[in-house]
């Protein structure tokens, strides 16, 4: 499947400085919503144009960081629509139809299980792992977890995966002469799963951290709802 679809971005990779970071907007939404779609495809020649100056303005720095921008938001767009469409239609028509939409039972209920047991966690780190990546807004929707929630996490998740599959492509790009965009997709590939060993597990304790912080200062925090004391 990447092959086929490298094969046909490289086409449109031709329009890159004209419309590349809409199509960046475009393919990521693609990818974050319940179609299959790698980012990797993506994320890891737009950095690989941007370091070579390939981009829309031909500055390596700028054109990484609003490829960066524009891949973050097309990932919040896709992450919207799973959001408001399990809203909408709700479990039963999930459970039912699912399959029809690329959403078999057994990814739906994988999802709701990791949603359940690790909340806006899951949201979070989900974001940085394959196969369930794209999943996890469905079972937020399921269940309405605050919108402002939704958004950071989701936002968090998304744009650090998106940060490093175009750190990786601009390292490509500043290494590496003429190379296909098959080769670009899969070189990038192979380093995403080397950065990936130590990355999810640092963000892992890092979220760990914050929600033991957060604890410790809801537990000292004096509730507003206490009697007051009599003078």
């Amino acid at each position: 499947m990447t092959d086929a679809l490298a094969l046909h971005l490289e086409a449109i990779a031709a329009h890159a400085p004209v419309w590349g970071f809409f199509l960046v907007f475009l393919f990521m939404t693609i990818e974050s919503s319940f179609i299959p779609f790698p980012s990797e495809v993506v994320m890891i020649p737009a950095g690989f144009l941007a370091a070579r100056g390939g981009l829309t303005f031909a500055e390596p720095q700028l054109d990484a960081a609003v490829a960066i921008l524009a891949g973050t938001a097309g990932s919040l767009a896709g992450a919207y629509i799973n959001y408001y469409l399990a809203c909408w239609v709700g479990v039963p028509f999930l459970e039912r139809y699912g399959r029809y939409f690329f959403l078999p039972p057994a990814k739906l209920h994988r999802a709701e299980e990791l949603f359940r047991q690790y909340g806006a966690g899951a949201t979070f780190i989900c974001r940085l792992l394959p196969a369930i990546r794209q999943l996890i807004s469905i079972p937020a929707g399921i269940a309405r977890m605050p919108l402002a929630s939704f958004t950071l996490w989701t936002g968090l998740g998304a744009g650090i995966w998106v940060a490093v599959l175009t750190a990786i492509g601009y390292t490509i790009g500043l290494k590496t002469s003429a190379m296909s965009y098959a080769d670009i997709v899969h070189r990038g590939k192979d380093m995403a799963a080397q950065h990936m060993v130590w990355l999810v597990p640092a963000l892992l304790a890092s979220l760990v951290g914050y929600i033991w912080v957060t604890n410790k200062i809801m537990a000292t925090r004096p509730s507003s709802t206490a009697p007051a004391q009599p003078s």
